[in-house]
């Protein structure tokens, strides 16, 4: 497949030609929310912001909502279970280099031996438009995880050459649609991938975040580090309001509850979001608290983070997004600077 190259005014026919038609499923778009950005329902082309740092919710939320019924039921003589997975499409335009890898570690998450249905009846229908991420967040550190850039999970990629964009096609879906629903568009010319590739660079050096070490090195240093005090004097002004895990592009987490309806009949199960930094997150019916202390869930979700996911799935937990540092009021809540200081106290 042949990349390609689209003029501003061209892409943006493209995108309302999807919106008109529809193609694709619902077009979801990243978009201005005051003077934050987030990802919603596209009405035209016009409110797209492909020049943003960073959304306030990861894209994960239309493939993994935050409330989801998976089953309705009744109760009596013939009770009654109808398992619920509500198939959708979308089109997701804007998603950045790092919230692609959040999906990929999803994807080898609610995979496996038994897929997960409600996750993949919107994700394997759905199309990833992306977009390189040229301004990068104060407080990310993509550049350093590696995950600035990537080279699968998504049908097109885009890279804002000024005048044009550069579109990378990643899959046979995407290029249909080029094809199809766009206009003017031509073969890019090594010319072009040279200004895309300069492009790429300059965005790597805007990072002012980083780690000292590689990622690799990571699961290593947690190996090493579970009694260092770096875990109490960080959690030690944690509010444990969760904000952190509520808006990372990783967290798999989920609770499980059922809401019985008032005639006593019938009602639903749900899931929803869930985090490992809330205080009655690892607490069981018996009333017994695996980590009641604010220290032991940031040690937990540091080593959730850096060790545990990558050892099971092959991903780190952490894309270096920025995400967790822009929401936590301590700024405590960087992955990064607790490698950096882990690794600065061994």
């Amino acid at each position: 497949m042949q990349n390609r190259v689209i003029s501003r005014k061209d892409l943006a026919a493209f995108v309302d030609d999807l919106i008109k038609t529809r193609a694709a499923g619902e077009v979801i778009g990243i978009q201005a929310q005051g003077n934050k950005y987030n990802f919603r329902p596209l009405k035209n082309a016009a409110d797209l912001r492909l020049d943003y740092d960073i959304s306030l919710l990861p894209p994960k939320k239309y493939f993994f909502p935050a409330q989801e019924t998976v089953l309705k039921y009744e109760v009596g003589k013939s009770p009654k279970v109808e398992p619920v997975a509500e198939e959708k499409s979308y089109a997701v335009i804007g998603v950045h280099p790092f919230d692609i890898r959040g999906l990929l570690l999803f994807d080898a998450v609610y995979g496996g031996n038994h897929p997960d249905p409600n996750y993949f009846l919107k994700r394997n229908s759905s199309v990833i438009i992306g977009v390189d991420c040229l301004n990068p967040n104060p407080k990310a550190f993509a550049a350093s995880m590696g995950t600035h850039g990537t080279e699968e999970g998504f049908d097109m990629m885009l890279t804002d050459m000024g005048d044009a964009y550069y579109v990378t096609v990643g899959t046979t879906r995407g290029n249909n649609l080029l094809n199809k629903h766009a206009k003017n568009v031509k073969d890019a010319t090594p010319a072009d991938q040279e200004k895309r590739d300069k492009a790429r660079k300059e965005a790597e050096k805007k990072y002012r975040v980083a780690l000292t070490m590689q990622p690799k090195d990571i699961p290593s240093l947690l190996d090493a580090t579970w009694e260092s005090k770096v875990f109490n004097d960080r959690a030690a002004t944690c509010l444990s309001c969760g904000s952190c895990v509520m808006v990372c592009p990783t967290c798999v987490c989920f609770d499980v509850q059922d809401d019985m309806a008032l005639n006593l009949k019938d009602g639903l199960r749900f899931r929803q979001w869930d985090a490992c930094m809330l205080p009655e997150f690892a607490k069981v019916a018996s009333g017994e608290n695996f980590r009641e202390h604010k220290e032991q869930r940031f040690r937990h979700r540091m080593y959730r983070k850096g060790k545990y996911l990558v050892e099971r799935y092959k991903y780190l937990g952490c894309v270096g997004c920025g995400r967790c540092a822009s929401a936590c009021l301590a700024e405590i809540a960087s992955p990064a600077e607790t490698y950096n200081l882990l690794k600065e106290a061994k």
